[in-house]
């Protein structure tokens, strides 16, 4: 952790400075098995395409609106740091129909054409997998990341006090997230977040609470599918101090 931290973004340069290597964002979905582990470094060059993407090919900059229409991801949670790192609101569950940008995951496609502009189609496939065919007036973000660059430079510096999160119809500053996720964030804990993204609580247990604190998340899908007994197992074997569910 560090003080001068203003941005989410900020947070992830530190935890990166600070120990790359770290688990940051454990990610299960147990409707089909998958289980992803990224560390600091990983999560962050993640980030860094995607960040690369939304300002080079999308012309996303500060004060521009993405439409987040996503579960909670591990993918949602690299979008969401992107979108700090350029500098544009990450408006959660929001209305697409004034946005500049929408992300849209499979189940969502039909809310997402209300966008006029630019609009990214997220598979959210094990292994990051792209569509079979991609969306028709969208772009695929599977095919369109991996050549992105690794190192991310926003043309524009990004105001902390401007405008950075919009989710429940509360819209926080860059500064008011990371003020927030410190406060309710457990040092070095590592927590276990069956929580929706759609809420602040959500997204505090299940990202910007242990960015901000040191620790580390491991975020779980569909988790009302999971077998009798085995939450336990996963909270021992994920060596899990707190849970959120």
């Amino acid at each position: 952790m560090n003080a001068i931290d203003r941005t989410p973004a900020d947070l992830l340069r530190s935890a990166l400075d600070a120990d790359p290597g770290r688990p940051l964002v454990t990610f299960y979905d147990d409707a089909t098995g998958e289980r992803v582990e990224l560390s600091v470094a990983t999560f962050a060059n993640w980030v860094a395409k995607t960040a690369n993407l939304l300002q080079g090919d999308l012309g996303a900059g500060p004060g521009d609106r993405v439409v987040v229409l996503l579960p909670a991801h591990w993918q949602t949670a690299v979008w969401l740091l992107a979108c700090s790192s350029v500098g544009v609101v990450a408006d959660v569950g929001g209305d697409p129909s004034g946005a500049d940008v929408v992300v849209s995951g499979p189940e969502s496609l039909e809310a997402a054409r209300a966008c006029g502009g630019e609009r990214v189609a997220l598979a959210l496939r094990p292994l990051g997998g792209r569509f079979p065919q991609t969306p028709a007036g969208f772009v695929d973000y599977a095919v369109e990341v991996p050549g992105q660059g690794d190192r991310f430079v926003a043309f524009s510096p990004v105001d902390p006090e401007e405008p950075a999160l919009v989710v429940g119809g509360v819209e926080m500053t860059g500064v008011q997230v990371v003020e927030r996720a410190r406060a309710e964030g457990d040092v070095g804990a590592r927590v276990l977040s069956g929580l929706s993204y759609d809420t602040w609580d959500g997204l505090s247990s299940g990202l910007y609470g242990p960015l901000a604190s040191g620790g580390s998340v491991v975020l779980c899908r569909n988790l009302d599918q999971l077998g009798e007994g085995a939450l336990a197992k996963r909270v021992e074997s994920e060596r899990v101090t707190v849970s959120r569910l």
